[in-house]
């Protein structure tokens, strides 16, 4: 009895954190006369689980622990950021920004504070056989909520997420 009271409490606690908001995601290619937008959901379930889903659960990027996984049009991107440099930087920013910590220094990463938002880009030193070059994420100053995450490629081309809270 003990052990289904523990479990049950375990996952009531687990549920209070979950958290689901609205996304608009853009995919801006230069080459391309007009940028594909969809619509779908964020959920927070920790600060070290994060999952973006559009297009009916089509494409989907998903923080869980150090491993993020990116489904777009058919095809699936996994890295790890103990080995990606770039995801390290990444994940230590969004990790601090959920539990409300300040954005921990790196050499890759600026942060700029303006109007009552706080904007931190992660720009790799190494350019080279990286899938995008800059992350540009955009947070609320005083509640730390994510407004927007920007992942830049190469050529003009981005896929934009605003977050509607």
């Amino acid at each position: 009895m003990k052990k289904l009271f523990f479990v049950i409490l375990l996952t009531v606690s687990q549920l209070s954190y979950c958290v689901a908001q609205t996304v608009t995601r853009t995919r801006h290619q230069a080459a391309l006369a007009t940028d594909q937008v969809s619509t779908g959901t964020v959920t927070i379930r920790t600060p070290e689980y994060i999952c973006i889903s559009t297009d009916d659960d089509k494409d989907q990027l998903i923080m869980d622990g150090t491993k993020f996984t990116m489904s777009m049009g058919g095809k699936k991107h996994v890295t790890d950021s103990k080995k990606n440099k770039q995801f390290g930087a990444f994940h230590d920013v969004l990790v601090a920004v959920i539990n409300g910590k300040d954005v921990p220094a790196n050499d890759e990463l600026t942060v700029n504070v303006q109007n009552g938002q706080k904007t931190i880009t992660i720009t790799p030193a190494k350019k080279k056989r990286q899938m995008f070059t800059s992350f540009v994420l955009v947070v609320d100053a005083k509640t730390s909520a994510i407004r927007q995450l920007r992942m830049n490629e190469r050529a003009g081309n981005y896929i934009n997420y605003d977050i509607k809270w």
